[in-house]
């Protein structure tokens, strides 16, 4: 999964952490997902989780600025996994 994006400050976008290979290696399924948003982006909605797909609305940011996003899943069988995404903020 890549985990390197780019927005406009002007921008609203979603950002997807797609769990499909590893919760195919681990015989699994997504039970609950939350993703922590940092100071400075907005989160436009709750995280939505379509499937394998984790999926966060963002909006704002400060132009030259990288913001980390961290996904955290729990699956049905107890299992917590996290993961990164990083965003940095560019005028387009």
């Amino acid at each position: 999964m890549s985990n390197t994006y780019f927005q406009d400050p002007e921008e609203r976008l979603g950002y997807s952490w797609d769990w499909s290979d590893w919760l195919a290696g681990v015989s699994d399924t997504i039970e609950s997902a939350t993703v922590t948003v940092p100071e400075g982006l907005t989160a436009v909605e709750p995280a939505v989780v379509a499937g394998a797909f984790v999926t966060q609305r963002v909006s704002g940011g400060a132009a030259d600025d990288t913001y980390k996003m961290v996904c955290k899943v729990t699956t049905t069988g107890g299992l917590i996994v996290k993961e990164p995404i990083y965003v940095t903020i560019r005028e387009k």
